[in-house]
């Protein structure tokens, strides 16, 4: 197995796209992302890395080139956060529509205005509706092992469509942990560098981004709404090969806490690890809780949901992003709902707002979550909150 090293979240990503062997990377500096491809700009100098960097002159563009490079065969990558996001939206819709295997990094960090450079989920939840499969780590050493299975999935003949791993900026983009690093020969033997998807090739001659005009459009939408779903096939086979060459498992969703908890709290990202280390704290003071960490966002995991969340008695959803004027003001308690009432459950859940423009979610914040669970615990659900609750915000 790989060397352990300390490295931050944005060097630990760095180190696992030296490890894909990545043929273009092209980006744009935006912060907390920037020491991602600085990185990789640094092992392409120092000859560590054997791929093309093109320095554009906005997120736009770099989604562009990634695409131009991808379609012409390369095995792509790309990072971005924030307003960088919201410049390459346009772009994502295309990337995904012509099923090219782009990975991408999202350093998660607020979207202006006012102007915020701190973490929350407001990027990252504003793609959700791009086609994109989506995965979020929790800690530095997952968002370094995601990179790798999402080349697996990305590239998987079944799905051909483009990655989002997604790290909390400065929460973990910056903080420095212990990293088991996926040597490039593991890597490889991992994710081989195979063609699996339809390229530009003179030899060959292909079109792509053609005029689809009402005869054609539909089919392909719904062509890429099957490989969406099968891409959930594709994550299960790829974390489980993962797990069985490197030890390391992470599932769609992962529960933490009592067994046959009567209270659970929905959270991802970074925040999971201060649930789990305050329901530690409070274990065995009769108030049987657990965590449910969501890691794979797009497909949404459905099954999995259901499993863990149905005959619970409270449910909490925990949100670092916020809707104004959807019915459902967190994306994630959105979610979660729908899944519950699509197959007839009772959504005894509420909405937890916290953690906006990188303000901590503290075991305090997390208590008063859990508290006002408790507190609802007996009520209906036509007494349950109807409006989120703001944690940690002043009135």
């Amino acid at each position: 197995m790989g060397k352990v090293v300390p490295l931050s979240g944005n060097t630990a990503v760095a180190y696992a796209v030296k490890s894909a062997d990545v043929d273009v990377i092209s980006a744009y500096p935006i912060t907390p992302q920037t020491t991602i491809v600085e990185k990789l700009a640094e092992f392409i100098a120092n000859g560590e890395l054997d791929a093309e960097m093109i320095h554009v002159e906005s997120e736009h563009s770099a989604l562009s080139a990634a695409v131009g490079a991808s379609a012409a065969g390369a095995r792509v990558y790309t990072a971005s956060s924030s307003q960088g996001i919201a410049l390459m939206y346009e772009i994502m819709f295309i990337s995904s529509s012509l099923r090219l295997p782009i990975v991408m990094t999202i350093a998660a960090r607020a979207l202006s205005a006012p102007i915020n450079i701190w973490n929350d989920h407001s990027d990252f939840m504003a793609v959700s509706d791009t086609g994109w499969v989506m995965m979020m780590a929790e800690n530095n050493q997952e968002a370094h092992d995601d990179v790798i299975i999402a080349y697996r999935i990305a590239e998987d003949p079944e799905v051909l469509l483009p990655v989002v791993t997604a790290l909390d900026g400065y929460f973990m983009t910056h903080t420095i942990e212990p990293i088991t690093v996926v040597e490039r020969e593991e890597a490889l033997d991992y994710i081989p560098k195979k063609r699996t998807w339809y390229s530009l090739d003179p030899a060959r001659p292909i079109t792509m981004g053609a005029l689809g005009d009402p005869q054609w459009y539909f089919e392909f939408k719904r062509q890429q709404y099957e490989a969406m779903k099968k891409s959930r096939e594709a994550f299960n086979t790829s974390v489980e090969e993962f797990s069985r060459r490197f030890g390391r498992r992470y599932d769609a969703v992962e529960l933490y806490g009592d067994d046959n908890p009567d209270i659970l709290i929905v959270a991802m990202g970074h925040v999971v690890g201060n649930l789990r280390a305050y329901l530690d704290r409070v274990r065995g003071r009769g108030v049987k809780a657990g965590v449910l960490k969501v890691k794979l966002y797009r497909p949404f995991p459905e099954d999995l949901i259901l499993k863990h969340l149905q005959g619970v008695e409270m449910i909490g959803v925990i949100d670092r992003a916020l809707v104004p004027g959807s019915t459902s003001a967190g994306p994630l308690y959105g979610d979660i709902v729908t899944t519950l009432a699509k197959h007839g459950f009772e959504a005894r859940a509420v909405s937890f707002i916290t953690g906006l423009g990188g303000r901590p979610v503290t075991h305090s914040h997390i208590e008063t979550v859990l508290s006002k669970l408790v507190d609802l615990k007996g009520k209906p659900v036509r007494e349950l909150p109807k409006e989120p609750l703001f944690i940690g915000v002043r009135e």
